[in-house]
């Protein structure tokens, strides 16, 4: 691959993660909820499912999609009243911080929990599909092995996925300490809610 191409498919990729979508207001919501730290128990789980969006569109998983739509539609629709469960628990938790505890089992599964959050969102985000679909394959170059340049591409929209991630969820974690230092950790569970919900009202409808 060459360095020219590199040169424009880094800025143009790391432009398509920055933009707020699900994903992005997933990582603000869950900074703002469990800290930076916490977060990126989901960040990994949304980096391997923009990977596995990138590969299936590149190998042509997409167009099976578009031939049997309904499966697009059920698991778009199960990626989203999942969310939705989350953020009304988030809603309902009061003076705490939601789905919290000291106990390691619970730790255990919450980690796993965050993990199939971000993988679910971002496999179910028809916007990545859209930007894989209509972004990728121009980067391919024909002439060389398709062997060694998926690999390469898919490594750097990982990346880039991920340090976008990363802005976004140290922002929520700095509101948060803004909001907790007032007092306000019923508010913190109620706004990382209604985000979270509103990203599965987005999913679903998208």
């Amino acid at each position: 691959m060459s360095l020219t191409l590199l040169s424009v498919f880094i800025p143009t990729f790391f432009f398509v993660s920055i933009t707020p979508g699900m994903c992005m207001t997933l990582a603000l919501s869950l900074g703002m909820q469990f800290g930076y730290r916490r977060t990126v128990w989901m960040m990994l789980g949304e980096v391997v499912g923009v990977g596995l969006v990138a590969l299936s569109a590149v190998l042509g998983v997409a167009a099976v999609m578009l031939k049997f739509p309904w499966m697009f539609t059920v698991m778009k629709t199960a990626g989203a009243a999942y969310l939705f469960y989350i953020g009304l628990s988030m809603w309902q938790s009061k003076g705490r911080m939601a789905l919290q505890s000291d106990d390691t089992a619970i730790q255990t599964r919450s980690r796993l929990q965050l993990i199939t959050q971000g993988f679910s969102t971002a496999v179910a985000n028809p916007k990545g599909w859209a930007f894989m679909i209509a972004l990728l394959p121009p980067f391919i170059d024909p002439q060389q092995s398709l062997t060694f340049q998926l690999p390469a591409l898919i490594a750097i929209i990982m990346c880039s996925e991920f340090i976008c991630m990363s802005i976004y969820a140290t922002g929520g974690k700095g509101l948060k300490r803004l909001l907790a230092e007032a007092g306000q950790v019923q508010r913190i569970n109620r706004i990382s809610g209604a985000l979270m919900i509103g990203v599965s009202v987005w999913l679903l409808f998208s």
